[in-house]
């Protein structure tokens, strides 16, 4: 049985979310936090706008709505931000803690996806979402 698009690409969105912590923390060695995201950032920059060219993707930009380009950037925002801090983070703590900490996002989504998206919040998912939280605070705990 094979596995769903969407999950395939969750897992390996995961394993390599995994390898960026576990890279980063080796390579925040004597530099400052700000400036490796900068560097990280700048890569990212270049290897997607490579891939968009390669895939030929580039010429739906104009059809892009105001919608689009405000929520993308927005987006783009909280995305800067959260690597910001998650550099921070990585730099002075522990990887796993810090990891399991930026993980927890996943019950802020859940919550905010139902505030701002109307996605249901049911019973599995309320259940789910208080065992991710609860092996946040295991894992931090001292």
């Amino acid at each position: 049985m094979a596995l769903p698009a969407w999950l395939l690409y969750a897992l390996l969105s995961a394993i390599f979310a995994a390898l960026t912590a576990v890279l980063a923390k080796a390579g925040l060695k004597n530099i400052n936090s700000d400036l490796a995201t900068a560097i990280r950032t700048a890569i990212i920059l270049l290897i997607t706008w490579g891939i968009v060219f390669f895939r030929g993707v580039q010429n739906q930009i104009p059809s892009l709505s105001k919608n689009n380009w405000l929520f993308l950037t927005l987006s783009a925002f909280a995305t800067g931000l959260s690597w910001l801090f998650y550099y921070k983070a990585l730099q002075l703590g522990k990887v796993s803690s810090v990891t399991a900490i930026d993980k927890g996002s996943i019950v802020f989504t859940i919550l905010l996806s139902f505030l701002f998206l109307k996605e249901p919040l049911t019973p599995k998912i309320l259940f789910g979402a208080g065992l991710i939280f609860a092996g946040m605070i295991v894992i931090i705990w001292k």
